[in-house]
């Protein structure tokens, strides 16, 4: 138990020294902005509170959740100085931890569609306080429509075809579907009935 708590530890201290890897960057480029006058020795040499405070959730073992660390990179003192992740960006995470978690995609593809078609037809996703409700209203609003649910089969089988270099299997009306599609309509369908299923009961 040791062993695996040690590596634990040392992974996520590795992310917490990348983020202040990041501060660090920040305050050489202010530097720079005033000609190189502010000398090292000014910089913080002492971790903050906030940092402090981190240090012990880690060695405690804590694990934090993607909205939780957006949180802290957006408005935390672990990025003083850098850019917030805009509320936009921040659901789309949200969005795509979700769908890599409980989405059934065999082909790896339909995923990132997924997420994409839902940013293009809510232009306000990053005024939802919980972005999950914008994708399950989506999926819903697909498996309503046989149409939205043929696109976006047909987008996922041509991205599938781009990422892996392969011809496109296009699912044709009375043929029976190539045993090799990742995606048809019949799979499609399933997958999102059980992602849908899991939006619901996180609700």
């Amino acid at each position: 138990m040791a062993a695996t708590s040690d590596v634990r530890f040392d992974e996520t201290l590795v992310a917490y020294r990348l983020a202040l890897g990041h501060r660090s960057l920040a305050l050489d480029r202010r530097d720079e902005g005033r000609g190189g006058d502010v000398m090292s020795e000014s910089r913080e040499t002492t971790p903050s509170d906030e940092d402090a405070d981190l240090t012990r959730e880690i060695r405690a073992g804590r694990t934090f959740s993607l909205s939780e660390a957006i949180g802290r990179m957006a408005g935390g003192g672990l990025m003083k100085g850098a850019s917030p992740v805009s509320r936009t960006r921040q659901a789309e995470l949200v969005i795509e931890d979700y769908l890599r978690r409980h989405l059934t995609d065999a082909g790896g593809a339909l995923g990132g569609v997924l997420l994409r078609r839902v940013g293009m037809t809510d232009p306000r996703l990053g005024d939802h306080d919980d972005p999950l409700l914008a994708l399950a209203e989506h999926v819903r609003r697909v498996l309503g429509s046989e149409h939205l649910l043929q696109d976006l089969v047909r987008e996922a089988d041509v991205e599938w075809g781009r990422v892996f270099h392969e011809r496109p299997r296009f699912e044709r009306a009375e043929c029976p579907p190539h045993p090799d599609d990742p995606y048809t309509i019949e799979s499609v369908r399933i997958s999102l009935f059980e992602l849908v299923e899991k939006l619901s009961r996180r609700q």
